[in-house]
């Protein structure tokens, strides 16, 4: 492959294709597995992870990318392969997680702003070495009525470019990920507010890109949907959600970006994949529109597997089903009926 950040940030935004999210932190998979009542341990959480990238038919026609965890980019399978050369057999692209999460920001109440840049050049230069070529920073944008503030919002947006121009440096393309929160109250988080607030986020963090000297080209955006609030007690059709996505992204995306791959954000399996596909299909579109979905890509196979060793065909069959659905909308070709149908 490619060692050009433009080749690998267009590889990973490859039509009918998107990004597997397996790079949840010790703390989130233990969540995961308490959920199936597995014990998380460094074994069990390989053998999951082991499962899904070799779903081979899900890997090679669905998957363009896998976000790692740290401890997992340096884990080999059970025959001693390393899981990053798993991925890279697929043809897809190993990446990894490399912010050390979001913590408090100073003189606030409930705003965070993401740690992680101390030493990154240096985990970086490792990285790279083990297999990474591209990575991920996730900053977290809280809706209240007297939140985000502009503080909170210049700090993430400043952190990720740092972050973005590093990685560059490293040969490594970057992942920007500015999430704006679904998880708001009642009055405070319509989807109008969600869609001032997202504008407001992404206006400001393609001007601190452009301040760090990041190659647009070599970079790939992670940015919410357009929704209302998990608790706002509103609901949005398919396609408002897909009208004022586009909006505000082609209000703030250059062109020159290859590709905008979505986080679920707490939504529903079949309501990101729905959404997605809205978009695809509805509208003219200058970068490519994919997925980087967690849970809404595991969710099925994970309680399919259930932690056991003759399971793992079944778990295997529940990934490659949302893959293929989401590679899908991922073209703008999925329906309701495929969706029963398969």
């Amino acid at each position: 492959m490619s060692e050009r950040l433009e080749d690998i940030a267009a590889a990973m935004s490859a039509r009918g294709k998107g990004i597997l999210a397996a790079d949840e932190s010790t703390g989130t998979i233990k969540k995961r597995f308490d959920s199936i009542n597995v014990e998380s341990t460094e074994d069990n959480r390989r053998d999951y992870r082991e499962m899904l990238f070799r779903s081979d038919e899900a890997m090679k026609e669905c998957i363009s990318g896998v976000i790692l965890f740290e401890e997992t980019l340096f884990q080999k399978a059970k025959d001693g392969t390393p899981l990053a050369q798993i991925i890279a057999d697929a043809g897809a692209v190993p990446g990894i997680k490399v912010d050390k999460g979001a913590q408090a920001l100073a003189g606030t109440e409930i705003e965070k702003v993401t740690e992680g840049l101390d030493g990154l050049r240096e985990r970086l230069k490792k990285y790279h070495e083990a297999g990474a070529r591209f990575a991920k920073w996730r900053a977290v944008i809280t809706i209240t009525d007297n939140t985000p503030s502009h503080n909170c919002i210049h700090a993430n947006a400043h952190a990720l470019a740092r972050y973005a121009a590093l990685c560059q440096e490293n040969g490594i393309v970057p992942i920007v990920e500015p999430e704006v929160l679904m998880d708001g109250e009642h009055s405070q988080h319509s989807i109008e507010r969600c869609e001032i607030v997202t504008e407001w986020c992404l206006k400001e963090q393609f001007q601190e890109l452009y301040y760090a000297g990041v190659s647009l080209e070599g970079m790939v955006l992670k940015p919410n949907m357009i929704v209302p609030g998990q608790k706002s007690g509103t609901k949005a059709s398919v396609d408002e959600v897909a009208e004022r996505t586009v909006r505000v992204l082609k209000r703030c995306v250059p062109a020159a970006v290859p590709g905008i791959a979505f986080l679920s954000g707490g939504q529903s399996d079949e309501e990101a994949t729905a959404h997605l596909s809205a978009m695809n299909a509805g509208y003219d579109l200058p970068w490519a529109l994919t997925f980087s979905y967690g849970r809404a890509l595991q969710a099925a196979a994970l309680s399919a597997w259930g932690g056991k060793p003759e399971n793992v065909a079944a778990g295997q069959r529940a990934f490659t089903h949302r893959a293929k659905m989401n590679s899908l909308a991922a073209t703008g070709e999925w329906s309701k009926d495929k969706e029963k149908a398969a």
